[in-house]
């Protein structure tokens, strides 16, 4: 990977993560708040609806940079020689390539997450106290809770997300046409619909991020028993329109 690639990858992939979160964050304040156990108007409502963003704005550009510069360089690695350079076997590139940056980006995301949902529960307190009484109580695995489900969320979503996107990106791109370029546009978009399945993951990090360790234990087997399959999804409606812009964009 040339240098120029490198700092391309960085920049505008830092740029357009931090653009995309800042711009949506009420929309993913309101799904933590429906995924919180105290409920949506317990938790806040919309009442402090940029509550946690210092954490977002501090994370969001790090975070998207670490993915897309690991991203470009898996690509690049594994694409320069051997059984991966196939153009047949180019989306196996693409998803083992797209499933390392997740995992890369997740030790900067899921500690901003950590802070960012937690302060989104409890818009009373402040990022600087929430981070503070986080370390103090749990230490700095406490930054880490639901770890394991972020990446459970974020891999498959990958997995489904470039491989698309680079074949979209091969076929219609590089046409000039208009025609050819709003195809792309739906196209694109057709992912967002398998995001949803991908809901429950997010909400199992979600409670995982905002309950501490007692409560937690047996939390999947209690929602199920309360609220059935219909427990597994709050927050949807918020998500798909997260996903949807941030796609667009």
């Amino acid at each position: 990977m040339e240098r120029r690639e490198f700092v391309a990858s960085l920049l505008a992939g830092g740029s357009a993560g931090m653009c995309v979160d800042l711009t949506l964050f009420p929309l993913d304040t309101i799904k933590t708040r429906l995924q919180s156990q105290q409920g949506f108007y317990k938790a806040g409502g919309f009442r402090g609806i940029y509550a946690g963003v210092p954490s977002a704005a501090v994370g969001s550009f790090p975070n998207a940079a670490a993915f897309f510069v690991t991203y470009e360089c898996t690509k690049s690695l594994l694409g320069a020689g051997g059984a991966l350079s196939a153009p047949r076997v180019a989306p196996v590139t693409h998803m083992l390539a797209a499933s390392l940056g997740e995992i890369v980006a997740c030790l900067i995301r899921v500690p901003t997450e950590v802070i960012k949902q937690r302060t989104q529960a409890s818009p009373s307190s402040t990022t600087y106290h929430i981070l503070l009484a986080t370390l103090r109580e749990e230490g700095v695995r406490g930054l880490y809770r639901g770890f394991g489900s972020t990446i459970l969320r974020e891999i498959p979503f990958s997995l489904v997300q470039f491989p698309l996107w680079e074949y979209l990106k091969c076929h219609h791109l590089c046409s000039l046409s208009p025609a050819s370029q709003q195809c792309d546009l739906v196209e694109k978009n057709v992912r967002v619909h398998v995001c949803g399945m991908i809901s429950p993951a997010g909400l199992r990090q979600s409670k995982q991020i905002l309950r501490g360790k007692e409560e937690r234990r047996g939390e999947e087997r209690r929602g199920e028993e309360r609220r059935g399959e219909d427990g597994l999804i709050p927050g949807f409606g918020p998500l798909q329109l997260c996903v949807l812009l941030s796609t667009g964009t």
